[in-house]
């Protein structure tokens, strides 16, 4: 899909990039939507909402290797690489308005979104994404390391679904 199939500005337009607290509120949406689905399945496989330390199977230290929280960091990685890869944006990013391309306005392919996702351990340093949040706010595109690195960009496509 390139900017043409999603009324994304194409070459010649001006590009507007995303920011970070619309960038934020994207991410908190999908992490809303891992809620939806991880509370209740957690509910019925473990039968709590919230797992606590002692509802886990097996737990070295901060390192956690219970089955369900290996199965949930799968899906969303997952969730994250392909949707991203494929269609250039998540729930999240597509209720607001934002789509991750390529230079040349394509979406990013699975490749691409694999290293951007992975890179997210980089931006997320030192703590709380700091790095990440730094480079949004400083750099003209609005690139964080990921973005840097795969060769991809953050756009606004639209107005938000959600206003």
């Amino acid at each position: 899909m390139n900017y043409a199939d999603s009324n994304t500005p194409t070459s010649g337009q001006a590009l507007h990039y995303g920011g970070l607290w619309v960038r934020f509120l994207a991410l908190a949406a999908d992490g809303i939507l891992f809620c939806l689905v991880f509370f209740p399945v957690t509910r019925l496989v473990k039968g709590v909402w919230i797992m606590s330390p002692s509802d886990h199977l097996w737990g070295f230290g901060w390192l956690v290797t219970d089955p369900i929280c290996v199965a949930f960091l799968i899906i969303m990685v997952a969730y994250f690489v392909v949707l991203e890869g494929v269609f250039g944006a998540t729930l999240g990013k597509w209720l607001l308005g934002l789509r991750v391309v390529q230079m040349d306005g394509a979406s990013p392919g699975l490749i691409k979104s694999a290293l951007r996702n992975l890179l997210r351990l980089v931006d997320g340093l030192p703590f709380l994404s700091i790095l990440g949040a730094v480079l949004i706010l400083t750099s003209p595109e609005r690139t964080r390391v990921g973005d840097r690195v795969a060769g991809t960009r953050v756009v606004r496509t639209r107005m938000p679904h959600v206003f």
